[in-house]
């Protein structure tokens, strides 16, 4: 049964690869212009999944896109059919509610996005501060990604040590105290070592609530959820920006000393829900802690029922997979990401990932708008507020519906038509800024300012929703928490590599600067079409799959796979029993 199943996956994949070889070898020979590339992949690769064959099938015949991913056929057979929708179920509306919750942590990093940003525009901030420029400003912005830096190691370490959830009370111990002292700081190193605290708590929030929502979530909604999380950073940013701007006329430092204070709003919101969230049950099961993690699966996955079909298959998966891991390598360690093909495959995408994340040509927007709008004759401190806070609006509606087709149309597509989308609208951005640098004429400045939003649009279709939740999905529990990290890591040396650099360059050469996010964004497309996989279809512990074979059967070795899959009939035969009783 185990070598028919795997003989069948292997030839699916093997048709994939050779159709797939070939039609990137008549795509580089025929195609060169780097716009047309682009339109093609994304619009190629957006109508093949979508209305030709189903996820992760592109290049294959009809007939073989019939088969589905490792584990979903499985797992369809043991999930609830024919009863009301979720929210009408009391406790997958309560699980879903408290991810609600969970999603406001990374409101922390949005908030200080456009924090920096919104100060930059007040006049008192700029008095209290000496009007910084240049090397200064860059300073003040790569302060809190340093925090960062040293925040997100000690997270995986605390995730995998005691738990998913001890970092947060942590980060909140972090939170209050930066919080406090940016609020009251008297002098500029205040400031400073304010923002550095609040960087440690934002990495603590960023580290530890995406792996614990990717692993409590139900496993149908895990997709969409577990990409909804960066959507919080434009709450953040939304409610950063209007209370900037209602501030902005005050007489006094308090135009920005109460949005420093409102810093902490967001996760203090999320609170009442971390509470009432439980723990990770793949973290229970690694520590030996099996029934509690059947009693958390068995309350918030089947309603209380013990003798759920749906817990049965999640607790024999989990516990499987965990197992293989622990008996395959005692200890885990960053230097085992580099001991395989498919760590090393996933290595490189966590990296390229978190760089591409803010050498798309956001960061420039992100934290300098105003120096942007200024260039393209914006000057207004009210104009500038404005349009920041709206930015935030638009880009929260954009972030949520990228999480939201995450499960519809797949990964690669959104990777590739956010591609497009930015591309195209960066050199919009470059054009028009320099056609207003030699013309001065308000029109053309004005101009940008839409193709700013449109850049947004296509930033949010999958660079928001997919940089944790795409890392999370591709390395197996024992690394999951040091993979993410990675992904942090790299966009961190990213941001801190940009906030020096871009306020020089923008001062050196302004608009010409914008040709190198230019050139980032075509890289961009062609990674994301060579190297990031689909994983759409395929549940968590089977991910395993794409990257380290068919044989990998989610990290369980074929002995155990082959006893999983005779437990499993038993399993399926329960579930129709159950269903029919029902």
């Amino acid at each position: 049964m185990l070598r028919g199943l795997m003989r069948q996956d292997f030839k699916h994949r093997t048709s994939r690869t050779s159709s797939l070889t070939l039609t990137r070898t008549r795509v580089r020979r025929y195609i060169s212009h780097p716009t047309l590339v682009f339109a093609l992949f994304g619009s190629c690769d957006l109508f093949m999944h979508t209305y030709v064959y189903p996820a992760d099938t592109m290049g294959t015949t009809k007939a073989e896109s019939t088969n589905k991913p490792a584990g979903e056929e499985e797992l369809a057979a043991v999930l609830p059919t024919g009863g009301p929708a979720w929210y009408r179920q009391g406790y997958l509306l309560r699980l879903n509610s408290i991810i609600l919750a969970l999603v406001m942590f990374s409101s922390a990093n949005g908030y200080d996005g456009s924090l920096m940003n919104g100060l930059q525009a007040l006049d008192q901030w700029n008095n209290f501060l000496d009007y910084p420029t240049g090397v200064r400003l860059g300073w003040l912005n790569a302060i809190y990604w340093l925090g960062c830096g040293v925040g997100y190691p000690t997270a995986a370490w605390l995730a995998n040590r005691f738990g998913r959830k001890p970092g947060v009370y942590v980060g909140y111990l972090f939170l209050g105290l930066g919080c406090a002292l940016q609020t009251a700081a008297p002098n500029q190193t205040s400031f400073l070592l304010a923002r550095l605290f609040v960087g440690v708590a934002s990495a603590l929030f960023g580290n530890s609530v995406p792996l614990l929502i990717n692993e409590i979530a139900y496993p149908s909604h895990r997709g969409i959820v577990n990409s909804l999380f960066m959507s919080g950073w434009y709450v953040g940013g939304t409610v950063s920006g209007w209370v900037i701007f209602a501030s902005r006329d005050y007489p006094s430092s308090w135009s920005w000393r109460l949005p420093s204070l409102l810093q902490a709003l967001l996760p203090l919101v999320a609170l009442p829900g971390f509470l009432l969230a439980p723990e990770s049950p793949r973290w229970l099961i690694s520590v030996g802690r099996p029934e509690e993690a059947r009693t958390i699966l068995t309350r918030y996955h089947a309603g209380g029922d013990t003798n759920s079909p749906l817990v049965n298959y999640e607790m024999l998966t989990i516990t499987s997979a965990i197992e293989a891991e622990q008996e395959a390598q005692s200890s885990a360690s960053y230097l085992e990401m580099l001991k395989t093909p498919g760590n090393r495959r996933r290595l490189f995408i966590s990296i390229t990932l978190g760089i591409f994340a803010q050498w798309a040509g956001n960061g420039v927007v992100s934290y300098y708008l105003s120096l942007i709008l200024d260039t393209v004759g914006v000057t207004s401190v009210k104009d500038q507020t404005l349009i920041s806070a709206c930015m935030q609006m638009w880009n929260l509606i954009f972030a949520i519906t990228g999480a939201y087709l995450i499960d519809r149309f797949g990964r690669r597509p959104l990777f590739l038509a956010s591609a497009v989308v930015m591309f195209v609208s960066y050199v919009f951005v470059t054009a028009l800024s320099g056609s207003f640098a030699a013309t001065q004429h308000a029109s053309t400045g004005a101009a940008v300012i839409p193709f700013l939003f449109i850049f947004f649009a296509g930033y949010g279709l999958s660079l928001t929703p997919l940089l944790t939740a795409y890392p999370c999905e591709i390395w197996p529990f024992r690394l999951r928490a040091r993979g993410l990290t990675v992904t942090w890591v790299a966009s961190i040396c990213a941001i801190i590599f940009n906030t020096f650099v871009n306020p020089i360059a923008l001062d050196a050469i302004e608009w010409k600067y914008y040709i190198v996010f230019i050139a980032v964004l075509l890289i961009f497309g062609i990674t994301a079409y060579f190297f990031y996989p689909e994983t759409k279809g395929y549940p968590l512990e089977q991910i395993a799959a794409i990257f380290d074979g068919p044989t990998s059967q989610g990290g369980i070795d074929p002995e155990r796979a082959a006893k999983c899959l005779d437990v499993f009939d038993d399993v399926k035969s329960l579930s129709v029993t159950h269903q029919e009783s029902i």
